[in-house]
């Protein structure tokens, strides 16, 4: 694992990949995580984040960025044995990234956040592609602390 992280390095990469259609939001965020930490985990992480996208699969529910955030958050801190308690300190994470987010924007609904917005319009682009940056950097800070703490 990368012990020197640039958490600016991460959103720009997230904010890349989106903006040249290589991801989309949650996909973005697993993957500039991956990259950026040197995790020895397979490629098949990413594919995992890909249902999540414009508010799961299309549905315009939970904000695909904040589902990659807290897939990436699993990633370091999530369980694999049963009953396992580390599983607390993955919930937490994640409910602090939401909390995150939705002090910022009032809500975690797609649906709400691009209300008026048509689906990849430029509008719509812009506003992804800097809630997937913001997302990443603020996912990639809460790993930093974590790891360090």
């Amino acid at each position: 694992m990368n012990k020197t992280i640039d958490v600016v390095k991460i959103r720009q990469d997230a904010e890349t990949y989106y903006r040249n259609g290589d991801f989309y939001c949650s996909e973005a965020i697993v993957k500039a995580i991956k990259d950026e930490f040197i995790l020895p985990l397979p490629d098949a992480v990413i594919s995992m984040a890909s249902g999540f996208p414009v508010g799961m699969g299309g549905s315009g529910c939970t904000c695909g960025a904040i589902a990659g955030g807290i897939m990436a958050i699993g990633m370091f801190f999530g369980r694999t044995e049963p009953k396992d308690p580390k599983v607390n300190k993955a919930m937490k994470l994640a409910k602090e990234l939401h909390d995150i987010f939705k002090e910022r924007h009032s809500c975690l609904c797609c649906r709400v956040l691009t209300k008026g917005m048509e689906l990849g319009s430029p509008a719509h682009m812009e506003q992804c592609i800097s809630f997937s940056g913001e997302v990443a950097e603020e996912t990639a800070k809460i790993i930093i602390r974590e790891l360090n703490s």
